[in-house]
């Protein structure tokens, strides 16, 4: 039996619990030790058992997780154009396709501040990717999520509740006893259903694993049952993660039993998570291999990394190139750009490791309740070591210092990305290394836009509010993308130095 998480049985009360008169009107399936006899119910009202894929349709609101402008902010909102989910219970397998455009200025996310975007994503067993145009990109950051989302559909938390040893419970919701089943999905997640008076699906309570924050709540609900080709699916689908709106959308197509036939690219089948170093001075190295960089930094007695992005296994490969490349000096400190969770998903790794957390002060009550909190559902290098993490807070600057080489960390200010935001500079070396508002791009030579963007215009008016020495020929090291150099920086906001 996979006995239910602590936090999520927490509201749950046995029959034996609740006194007669208020449960007269209780199925005998409901007891606790019969969730077999409730899921069927359920299943047969829904129609679930002849569900082996699905495709569903919609519009709405949406919320960008892990991306707020603070680290205690709401998520940023989007709108939700158009958004279809395809998902392949047997293979256990999904894609989303989205059109979605920012409602809110404020907040990360990779999305124009003007316009919109498609975005097309997978998910199939083990695997998790995106699709920019024919390109395949391997992402496992976005694994967990992807999971949770493809069986907290209401015919797939069925399923998953069938197989995975659910325990049957009567909860109290708003003064009236419901029937739920409880249940954990190995590395997955832990979960309580709650059904309505119809025995369909009406609110999931969800604890899912999360690279940063070692666990999170995902509370989902839905309404609006309608009949689709003899399949009941809700038409409002109503979600929130962590306390913070994550979407909320209105349904309008779904088509049971679509083609959901999802292939796992060879790219992404074969990819393993590797950190490749170029060195770019005496004792600094660029640390690329995938979506997200990393800079090795080499001091008298100790390392510094910057930056320990996406998710355990990147993190440790990236301590890993660390310490071949300068065997014998621990890592003392990870320095950490900013909260967005893409950039701060290594961290439990550095910390399992015994570093120092560096980041911007407004991130360390946040960091420290997250680094507080176990992963139980799918444990990870943090719980192994059983240490506890240290973060140190950088107000508006930093010196590192210890008589081999000077490192400066200063507060990035006025991005509409982030608030909690540092860059790291080398003086000796006039080496920059920044996240996010200076992406390279392909053409090193590119000639300065028409329009400008103002994520590098922030980036420059920093620099040259810090007066800090650079010239033309400086190296940026991006933590995103390739190597780059002032000069392309100063062109890409029409201030090209002369030639």
């Amino acid at each position: 039996m996979n006995l239910p998480h602590p936090k999520l049985a927490a509201l749950v009360l046995t029959l034996g619990s609740i006194k007669a008169p208020s449960c007269a009107d209780i199925d005998p399936a409901q007891h606790p030790g019969s969730a077999d006899r409730l899921l069927a119910r359920a299943a047969a009202a829904m129609g679930s058992d002849g569900v082996a894929t699905l495709q569903y349709s919609g519009a709405g609101t949406g919320y960008t997780f892990s991306q707020a402008y603070t680290p205690t902010s709401p998520w940023p909102k989007v709108t939700v154009h158009g958004l279809t989910r395809t998902i392949n219970y047997t293979t256990e397998s999904m894609r989303e396709q989205v059109e979605l455009s920012r409602a809110e200025p404020l907040g990360g996310g990779a999305y124009p501040l003007s316009g919109k975007q498609v975005n097309d994503t997978y998910l199939s067993g083990p695997f998790a990717w995106n699709m920019s145009g024919t390109n395949v990109v391997p992402f496992p950051f976005f694994r967990s999520i992807r999971v949770h989302q493809l069986w907290v559909t209401p015919h797939g938390i069925i399923k998953a509740a069938q197989r995975s040893g659910a325990v049957a419970a009567i909860a109290i919701r708003a003064g009236k006893a419901r029937p739920s089943v409880i249940f954990r999905q190995a590395g997955a997640l832990a979960a309580q259903v709650f059904f309505d008076d119809s025995y369909r699906v009406e609110r999931i309570e969800a604890r899912v694993p999360d690279n940063l924050l070692g666990e999170t709540t995902v509370i989902t609900e839905y309404s609006g049952y309608q009949d689709f080709a003899g399949v009941a699916f809700p038409t409002r689908i109503v979600q929130t993660q962590e306390g913070f709106p994550l979407f909320d959308l209105t349904i309008t197509d779904v088509q049971p039993n679509a083609p959901a036939d999802i292939v796992v690219p060879d790219a992404v089948a074969t990819f393993v998570d590797r950190a490749v170093s170029t060195q770019v001075a005496a004792g600094v190295w660029f640390i690329t291999g995938g979506t997200h960089n990393s800079v090795v930094i080499e001091m008298n007695d100790h390392l510094i990394v910057v930056e320990a992005p996406l998710t355990d296994e990147r993190g440790i490969a990236v301590l890993a190139e660390a310490n071949r490349l300068v065997p014998g000096k621990p890592i003392k400190y990870v320095i950490n750009s900013h909260n967005h969770f893409d950039h701060a998903g290594g961290l439990r790794a550095a910390v399992a490791a015994g570093a120092i957390v560096l980041t911007q002060s407004a991130n360390k009550p946040y960091y420290e309740k997250a680094f507080a909190t176990p992963n139980t559902i799918r444990p990870d290098q943090l719980a192994a070591s059983g240490r506890t993490a240290t973060v140190e807070g950088v107000d508006d600057a930093l010196v590192l210092n210890d008589g081999a080489r000077q490192v400066e960390v200063h507060r990035l200010l006025g991005s509409n990305h982030c608030d909690a935001f540092l860059m790291v500079y080398l003086p000796a070396e006039r080496i920059l290394i920044e996240a996010d508002l200076f992406t390279p791009g392909s053409n090193p030579n590119a000639p300065t836009p028409a329009v400008l963007d103002p994520q590098k215009v922030v980036l420059v008016d920093n620099l040259e509010r810090l007066n800090l020495s650079l010239d033309s020929t400086s190296p940026i090291l991006p933590l995103h993308g390739r190597l780059a150099s002032m000069r392309e920086l100063l062109t890409a906001v029409g201030k090209a130095p002369a030639p």
